[in-house]
């Protein structure tokens, strides 16, 4: 039996850690009652109890997002438990840091059928009730490897292109619909997140994020501005906007230079903790593992980028007002002379 209705309804999946974690208590903290999709046990109680303590309703399932049967069991359980689900937001994969050569063939569909095949389900499962009504948002959490692959995560890479490529594809299909419905992305940096304490691992060092790095919270912060304000595409960090347009102008050039310099910005001589890769088996099923990393002293916790993204008229207004500030400083320089 559906509870009474007071607040908007977010899913989000990968809720337990990292950007997922953050995002969960975003929104927690807007108002929203939350249903977490995991696979951990304990990440599942924590975040749950988090979103709890702001006041808001929790419903922590256990959900493997590869399982289409899955998702979608668990998008009904959302549906009767907690109401009507507004918000939609994919987060979850699973990564490695390893070549291509080195990576055994079911690490690496496991590594698809999460990070891309995750996605498909979930934008299945949240159009299957959100059409109908014909209201709602969908936040596919992308990465400017989408636009630009490095070494050492050819899946992920592939993944990220995939999600791009079919959420396009969806946006156009909606348009042909006529529904509004709305669906988009939120292409992230490097990320300050428990990814690099549990990702499968087969380089000589700890990885770590590509820098400028930012932390899981301004990722959040995007993904909630991008439900409630339906964006195509937006951006987070520096490092994304110069790889997107880089890679445009001069792709052979980011191949050259990320063949010198990708492998090694991807791991540090450093001992930080291991708990064993994620790929098959959940890292956080006895501990709960938050939404940070390692790397508090490297990561932004502010991003212009999406600050403009989110403050586009201001932006705007700010600079006609200074062009307009340097027209009259001409006009009277030259009044003068």
């Amino acid at each position: 039996m559906t509870q009474p209705r007071s607040r908007p309804i977010v899913v989000v999946t990968g809720g337990t850690a990292g950007v997922g974690r953050a995002t969960v208590r975003e929104f927690a903290g807007a108002g929203y009652d939350v249903a977490i999709l995991a696979r951990g046990a304990a990440g599942l109680a924590g975040a749950a109890g988090e979103v709890e303590a702001t006041g808001a309703r929790a419903l922590a399932i256990e959900c493997d997002v590869a399982d289409h049967e899955a998702v979608d069991a668990a998008t009904d359980r959302v549906e009767s438990e907690l109401g009507p689900i507004d918000v939609w937001v994919n987060v979850a994969f699973v990564g490695s840091l390893s070549f291509f050569w080195d990576t055994d063939p079911q690490a690496y569909q496991r590594m698809t059928q999460v990070t891309y095949f995750g996605q498909v389900n979930g934008v299945r499962s949240a159009l299957r009730v959100m059409r109908p009504r014909d209201r709602g948002a969908i936040v596919n959490v992308s990465s400017a490897m989408a636009y630009r692959s490095i070494p050492l995560q050819s899946a992920y890479c592939g993944a990220k292109h995939a999600i791009k490529g079919m959420t396009e594809s969806v946006i156009t299909e909606l348009r042909a619909t006529g529904s509004r419905v709305t669906i988009g992305l939120v292409t992230l940096p490097g990320v300050n997140t428990t990814q690099f304490n549990w990702n499968l691992n087969k380089m000589p060092d700890h990885p770590m994020p590509v820098p400028p790095i930012v932390q899981p919270e301004v990722c959040a912060s995007a993904i909630r501005f991008s439900a409630e304000h339906p964006r195509r595409n937006m951006w987070v960090g520096i490092s994304t906007a110069y790889t997107v347009m880089g890679n445009r102008v001069a792709p052979a050039f980011a191949d050259w230079y990320l063949g010198k310099t990708g492998v090694k910005s991807q791991q540090v001589k450093k001992d930080y903790p291991r708990w064993g890769s994620n790929v098959f088996e959940p890292q956080d099923a006895e501990h709960d593992r938050g939404a940070r990393g390692e790397f508090n002293k490297k990561a932004a916790t502010r991003d212009p980028v999406s600050f403009v993204a989110k403050n586009r008229l201001a932006t705007l207004a700010g600079g006609v007002a200074a062009v307009g500030v340097g027209i009259a400083a001409v006009v009277r320089v030259g009044g003068r002379s």
